[in-house]
């Protein structure tokens, strides 16, 4: 083979990898489910989750915003199942802030109250929408988005994940408690650092 061929055989290669789309998911799996290491026995017990029952026993609902996780961290048997569920609870004037799920897109679903929702684009492109019970709204995967209760009583929504752990990526958590340098924000948001140490300050957590 000449060298001239090789060369273009490499160019060819390379080209096929640089176009591959980029894809962030849950892997495909090759059994039915994905037993936990050091498990003897599985029985229908593992494929249930009985952490939604805030829903409908009774208990007090928390006085503040609230999420109720299903993925596989608090459900196993989601491993490799490419779904997850989270339960919002908002007291009237709470809000979920801005944040992302990197790994998969949200589908909310309103079971009670109402709520103000929305998303912006990579374009910078705000989406908003109001939402009263029965009505469904999703989220793109990996934008920025939020929810808030404007309403005057309590709402909860209910999500769905295209992921076993879709991940999230709190924004006022990232950029303000994480430890980047208050120059570096100050600079970023064109404003001075006691401006910046205030936001921290109203972040960190309380003792």
């Amino acid at each position: 083979m000449t060298t001239v061929k090789l060369i273009s055989l490499l160019l060819v290669a390379s080209l096929a990898i640089i176009i591959q789309p980029a894809i962030s998911g849950d892997p495909d799996i090759l059994t039915d489910f994905i037993t936990p290491p050091n498990t003897n026995t599985i029985d229908g017990s593992f494929f249930t989750f009985s952490g939604f029952g805030i829903l409908v026993n009774g208990t007090q609902l928390p006085d503040k915003f609230t999420v109720v996780k299903a993925t596989m961290a608090q459900f196993p048997a989601l491993n490799g199942q490419s779904v997850s569920y989270a339960t919002l609870l908002f007291p009237n004037g709470t809000t979920n802030p801005p944040h992302t799920h990197p790994r998969a897109a949200e589908l909310l679903f309103v079971l009670d109250g109402e709520l103000n929702v929305g998303f912006v684009d990579t374009a910078g492109k705000l989406y908003t929408q109001n939402l009263q019970v029965g009505d469904m709204f999703v989220f793109p995967k990996g934008l920025v988005h939020f929810q808030y209760n404007a309403g005057a009583g309590y709402a909860i929504a209910l999500s769905a994940f295209g992921s076993a752990n879709a991940g999230t990526v709190s924004l006022p958590g990232t950029l303000f408690a994480t430890g980047i340098d208050d120059v570096v924000l100050a600079k970023s948001f064109k404003t001075d650092v006691g401006v910046i140490q205030k936001l921290k300050a109203g972040l960190a957590v309380k003792p």
